[in-house]
């Protein structure tokens, strides 16, 4: 780690450092130029060599992943913490998914160029996925945008690429195959945000990738294999097909299935304030779709658990029944706490007033196309944002990517992360700085293999602490 490295240049593209980001520029602000742009870029490479992307190494004694990630659950349930940590533990990649926190700290401390768009938070191997267009056309792009804030495009390239390393090492890949693995995403990245940053502003508005788009690159056999197995998987997951998994009859109403401590029902004051909430989410709403949500009926809520790094707060899915029992939507509410990554850009100052709101917009500015029914509210001064539950939503699983299938899909989440950070800002300087050769491609694989080892380090003292007593851990969870 360079301790007196360069960590940020303060050239926060497309925000003010000392206020909320803002998103809306005069029109009679000439913008700069493209070339102007990535030269500025280039000339970053003097006070933040590439080659200083590759650097990790632990030469402090304040370095406490279990301290940060017991501080992450504090204002969790309580009764749920165990099963977050029960999923950690299952494996390193696990516990890469739950340590966004640590990871966080961690990269904060490195050299970085100071250009800031919006980024994901969260960017892992696995954070990449299919759901349904407005239009229901099948897309795949970064599906989850809890710890989604303005920052600086390295952090999460370096979480890309190492959870590509771990993912790689735990399905038995060689450390040969997970370092071309590595290098294939951080290139993909690298030619796709040059080739972006060369659009029009407005076109790279509109660039996507869907299954036709899939088809055209050559992601082997394997790849293509596992991807239309997800894709299949995907179109069945709607509302009305999770009705007789998800739901029961009782007297002639539809209610939601208990599965404790997965699946639980909510006390009366409990789900009258939820039902409330959602009132006040349809304001959020664009006009259209709060129509259309008013055609339905609140019928049940319950609480239910998801994810890893989300496990332990709040989160609600609730069951709306339209003018027949089998024309039902599903929503999920989950509770939004403010970005493991805003205290590294800001320190305490809060430019979000509403971490459910700052979910969704973000969301939308990262993806191409983005779920209609998006939305935030407030419950019991708790904030949220709101979903559909079932919207065709899923991705490949992980332990079935082959290690000759990795350097693809790799490649794939690349590209998708590229063009996130492009729709926002930075995409020039980016660009500029990267240039066309392999230097920040060989940098990110060393890095990547460094950080491999670190969260493996990092999952082995998880477990101490479970063993120890001073972490409590849930059986079968």
């Amino acid at each position: 780690m360079a301790k007196d490295g360069p960590r940020s240049h303060h050239i926060l593209a497309g925000t003010d450092a000392d206020s909320e980001p803002q998103v809306f520029e005069s029109l009679r602000k000439r913008p700069q130029a493209r070339a102007e742009r990535y030269a500025m870029g280039r000339s970053l490479r003097k006070d933040v060599p590439r080659r200083a992307l590759a650097e990790w190494s632990v030469d402090r004694e304040d370095r406490d992943p279990i301290g940060l990630i017991e501080r992450n659950h504090e204002g969790r349930v309580p009764e749920l913490v165990p099963v977050r940590v029960a999923r950690m533990a299952a494996s390193p990649y696990g516990f890469l998914r739950g340590s966004a926190v640590v990871m966080a700290d961690d990269v904060s401390r490195l050299p970085s160029t100071g250009i800031t768009p919006v980024v994901c938070g969260d960017a892992h191997l696995g954070n990449v996925g299919f759901y349904a267009s407005p239009e229901r056309d099948l897309v795949m792009d970064l599906n989850d945008f809890d710890e989604a804030h303005p920052g600086a495009w390295e952090w999460d390239l370096r979480r890309l690429t190492a959870s590509t390393w771990v993912a790689g090492r735990e399905n038995g890949a060689s450390e040969k195959k997970c370092e071309e693995a590595v290098r294939t995403c951080a290139r993909s990245y690298r030619e796709e945000i040059r080739r972006l940053a060369d659009e029009p502003l407005f076109a790279r508005s509109f660039e996507r990738i869907d299954m036709r788009g899939i088809e055209k690159h050559d992601t082997g056999k394997s790849l293509d294999t596992e991807l239309a197995r997800a894709a299949k998987r995907a179109r069945k997951r709607t509302s009305d097909r999770a009705l007789p998994r998800f739901t029961f009859e009782d007297e002639g109403d539809r209610r939601i299935v208990e599965e404790p401590p997965l699946i639980t029902r909510l006390p009366d004051g409990e789900a009258e304030a939820l039902a409330e909430g959602l009132d006040e989410y349809m304001r959020t709403l664009d006009p259209h779709w709060a129509r259309l949500l008013g055609g339905y009926t609140l019928v049940d809520v319950a609480h239910k658990v998801v994810g890893v790094g989300s496990v332990g707060l709040r989160a609600y899915v609730a069951l709306l029944e339209g003018s027949s029992a089998e024309d039902v939507i599903f929503l999920q509410l989950k509770q939004a706490r403010r970005s493991v990554l805003a205290q590294y850009v800001h320190g305490d100052d809060a430019w979000h007033h509403h971490q459910g709101q700052r979910v969704v917009e973000y969301q939308q500015a990262l993806q191409t196309v983005s779920d209609p029914l998006l939305g935030w509210t407030t419950v019991d001064d708790r904030q949220f944002y709101v979903r559909q539950f079932r919207n065709m939503k899923g991705s490949v699983s992980l332990d079935r990517v082959s290690a000759k299938a990795l350097a693809n899909y790799a490649g794939i989440a690349g590209r998708l992360l590229a063009k996130g950070h492009a729709r926002t800002s930075g995409a020039s300087m980016i660009a500029g700085y990267l240039g066309k050769g392999s230097n920040v491609d060989k940098a990110m694989a060393t890095f990547a293999r460094a950080y491999a080892d670190q969260t493996e380090a990092d999952h082995e003292a998880l477990l101490k602490a479970v063993k120890s007593g001073r972490m409590e851990i849930a059986e079968g969870a």
